[in-house]
């Protein structure tokens, strides 16, 4: 995947063995704070795309420990939200990325001499609040609270990588958690015993064998009623379904994080990602 950033990326799995190409490594030096003490070696590390939502709920087993997304180290991760706010200190700047499903502090630090060089540097796109841009970094914990120390962060010059974006991330949840599709396996091949176990759940009950009983109402309706691309809202789902609205969120919320659908116009609209 290009990034369309200056820093060479080559493709890799997302993490996962023996998965497909569509990540990629990070072959530059880090940004993070001088005060972390710590050479990291990034030779072998592997970036992700990812959702804020995915960051804010990595699992870290000790606080010693690599953050994890669906069970695997994600050492690396870009992903694309709008700029919220802009907090600039002596020694980085801090901005607030929304990208729809969550929001996260990402703080760049700032090199003195690099530093006065863009400031005289009209050229480059300024990032400003309410505009959209990519970040690629590394996930940190503090305590409960998540940040991303970022590599690098560049403005979006064409609104369609925010799509595009969100349904490589959707791509990389799917390898990971389901295993590459059929198709992209070698013959003979078998995946790991929790893939196989989930791929059995969903085979079983025509894909939503693992949902709950409105969570697989929710995605019925949403594969088979016609609609435009922007999907239905829950609450024309909840008349449809003839079902309440809190358990029409709550199904939605288990869709959304299953990675079987997405919002779409706002919080409330979905689309399938499966048909």
């Amino acid at each position: 995947m290009d990034y369309g950033y200056s820093a060479q990326y080559s493709t890799t799995s997302y993490g996962a063995q023996g998965g497909a190409g569509g990540g990629g490594f990070l072959n530059q030096g880090s940004q993070e704070s001088p005060a972390g003490g710590k050479q990291n070696q990034y030779g072998k590390d592997t970036l992700r795309p990812v959702t804020i939502k995915q960051i804010l709920d990595a699992q870290q087993p000790h606080p010693d420990a690599e953050l994890k997304i669906d069970g695997t180290e994600a050492s690396h991760v870009t992903f694309v939200g709008q700029i919220r706010n802009v907090s600039t200190q002596a020694t980085n700047i801090t901005y607030k990325f929304d990208d729809g499903t969550g929001t996260v502090e990402v703080k760049q630090w700032i090199d003195a001499d690099a530093g006065n060089a863009m400031e005289m540097d009209d050229s480059k796109p300024k990032l400003v609040e309410n505009t959209y841009a990519r970040v690629w970094g590394r996930m940190k914990a503090f305590n409960t609270r998540r940040h991303v120390g970022s590599h690098a962060i560049r403005p979006i010059a064409n609104m369609n990588e925010v799509q595009c974006h969100l349904l490589e991330a959707t791509v990389a949840h799917l390898h990971i958690t389901r295993g590459p599709p059929e198709s992209a396996r070698p013959q003979g091949a078998t995946i790991n015993g929790d893939v196989a176990q989930r791929n059995a759940g969903y085979a079983g009950t025509g894909g939503l064998g693992s949902l709950s009983p409105h969570a697989r109402r929710i995605m019925q309706c949403l594969q088979t009623v016609e609609q435009s691309n922007e999907g239905l809202h829950m609450h024309d789902i909840a008349q449809r379904l003839q079902m309440d609205m809190a358990d029409v969120g709550k199904g939605g919320d288990e869709l959304l994080a299953q990675g079987m659908i997405y919002t779409t116009v706002d919080d409330n609209t979905w689309a399938p990602l499966i048909l």
